[in-house]
């Protein structure tokens, strides 16, 4: 990977939607067809792991962001496998880590209103096995929340 590659990156993470002739210009490439090989290139590597377009969760009616920690209580492999397949499940899950520290399992949730969220938690994160501690931390402002890497 070279500057141009890096150059391609940082526009199409700025501006996901170009045309190739727009994206060569964009980051100085020569040509279209050289910027387009280069954009396949990158794709074929690994590079770019997919496009979507970015939505405005408010506008949608998803007011509630919450960090939720799970703790499980024991390490059995086979209650981790079923816990991070209910959560892959589960599309009010927009992002799930397995961690370190206090806890086994860090969510990012989003719901409509905290009752929607709270129906989530009892019908859901409560009823998940061998979870033995569950805190939720509610988001009251969005500071800054990017995909975008530093390039």
């Amino acid at each position: 990977m070279d500057d141009t590659d890096k150059k391609i990156l940082s526009v199409l993470q700025e501006r996901g939607k170009l045309s190739a002739q727009e994206l060569a210009e964009a980051a100085g490439v020569s040509s279209s067809a050289t910027c387009w090989r280069r954009l396949k290139s990158l794709e074929e590597a690994g590079y770019i792991s997919g496009y979507r377009a970015v939505l405005d969760r408010k506008k949608l009616g998803y007011n509630v962001c919450a960090f939720v920690h799970l703790s499980i209580e024991r390490q059995y492999k086979n209650i981790i496998a079923e816990i991070e397949q209910k959560i892959m499940d589960r599309a009010e899950v927009q992002e799930c880590y397995a961690t370190t520290g206090d806890s086994d399992f860090t969510l990012r949730v989003i719901a409509k209103d905290i009752q929607t969220y709270d129906a989530f938690m009892q019908k859901f994160l409560f009823e998940l096995p061998g979870v033995s501690q569950i805190r939720s931390s509610i988001a009251l402002r969005e500071l800054k929340q990017t995909t975008k890497l530093p390039l």
